[in-house]
C-alpha cells in the first residue's frame, strides 16, 4: 500500500516547499531557508532552559508581516508565573499612591463645652468636665483617623524582581507579548493605529514599552487620543501597568534592555538594595 501512495505522488511531479505557519493566520509565512532569527549572546546565558523565540513584527503597515524571530532570556520571560508574588506587586503599587484623607474632629475641635456642666459634687451626679467629651454624643473622637495619613511600605527588592519576571512571563505564555523592531508610524491618525489594533486583536487596551522616554512624533500624536493605548519607557515598566493592559508590545531594544537591568539585579550582589527601608534613606 505504502509503494502505490509514493507511484501516486511520484507521477503527479509535487514539489513541497517547507513552510512556517502561523497558527493564529491561516496564511503561509516566510519559508526556512530565508529566515532571519536574531540570536544574542547573553552576559548570564541560560544553563538548563533554551531561549524563547518570538515573532519580530512591523508597525508601518495594518498588515502584520513577521520580520524574523527574535530570542528572548527564559530567566526573564519563561519564568515560573507566581500569583502570590504578582499579587503583593499590585497591593504595594495601590498602597504607596494611596493617601486616606479621613479626618475626625478631637474634642478640642468641635462646636461648644466651653464649661462645666454641673458642680463636681453635691448632685449626684457623674463628674464631668465638658459636654464635648468623647463620651458625649456630638463631642470628640477619640483615636479617630486624621487627613494625610499614607499607607506607604516598601517590598522587598527580590519580591518586586520576581513580580516583574511573573508578569512577564504570563504574559509571553498568554500570546500577550509581541516583540515590534521600531515605533515608526507612516501616519499619525488615530484611526491607523486603532485599526492595527483591531486586526492584530492586540485587546482593547494596549501597553507599548521602548528603551526611550522620547518616542517618535507619529505614534505620540495618535495615542493622545486613545485612552486605552498608552506609552511607557522601560524604567517605568510595573506589574500594575502590564495587568491593567491587555497586550504588551516590546521595542527589540526594550527587551533587550529589560533583560539586561533584570539579569543583573538576579546574578549580582543586592545586599544594599535588599536591606530594610528606612525612611532616612530617601
Amino acid at each position: 500500500m505504502t509503494s502505490i501512495l509514493i507511484n501516486a505522488f511520484r507521477k503527479l511531479n509535487l514539489t513541497l516547499t517547507p513552510k512556517i505557519w502561523n497558527s493564529k493566520y491561516t496564511t503561509a509565512v516566510t519559508p526556512i531557508n530565508t529566515l532571519s532569527i536574531t540570536q544574542k549572546e547573553w552576559k548570564f546565558p541560560p544553563t538548563y532552559t533554551k531561549p524563547r523565540e518570538v515573532w519580530i513584527e512591523n508597525l508601518d503597515s495594518i498588515e502584520e508581516k513577521k520580520l524574523g524571530l527574535f530570542e528572548l532570556h527564559p530567566m526573564v520571560y519563561a519564568a515560573l508565573p507566581r500569583i502570590d508574588i504578582i499579587h503583593r506587586n499590585v497591593i504595594w503599587q495601590r498602597k504607596y499612591r494611596w493617601v486616606s484623607w479621613a479626618n475626625t474632629k478631637t474634642r478640642a475641635e468641635v462646636r461648644g463645652g466651653g464649661r462645666k456642666p454641673w458642680p463636681q459634687k453635691g448632685l449626684g451626679r457623674a463628674r464631668h468636665g465638658s459636654i464635648r467629651s468623647p463620651l458625649w454624643r456630638g463631642g470628640g473622637v477619640a483615636h479617630g483617623p486624621r487627613s494625610g495619613k499614607t499607607h506607604f511600605f516598601m517590598l522587598p527588592f527580590h519580591v518586586r524582581i520576581q513580580g516583574l519576571t511573573s508578569t512577564l512571563s504570563a504574559k509571553l505564555a498568554q500570546d500577550d507579548l509581541h516583540v515590534v523592531n521600531n515605533l515608526e508610524l507612516p501616519s499619525d491618525e488615530p484611526n491607523y493605529l486603532a485599526d492595527l489594533i483591531e486586526q492584530r486583536n492586540w485587546g482593547p487596551s494596549v501597553l507599548i514599552v521602548d528603551d526611550s522616554d522620547i518616542a517618535p512624533r507619529n505614534i505620540t500624536v495618535a495615542t493622545d487620543s486613545l485612552p486605552h493605548v498608552n506609552i511607557m519607557p522601560v524604567y517605568g515598566l510595573n506589574v500594575y501597568s502590564m495587568l491593567k493592559h491587555d497586550t504588551l508590545v516590546l521595542t527589540m531594544s526594550a527587551a533587550e534592555k529589560i533583560e539586561e537591568r533584570i539579569l543583573h539585579n538576579l546574578n549580582s550582589i543586592t545586599r544594599d538594595q535588599s536591606a530594610e527601608f528606612k525612611l532616612n534613606q530617601v
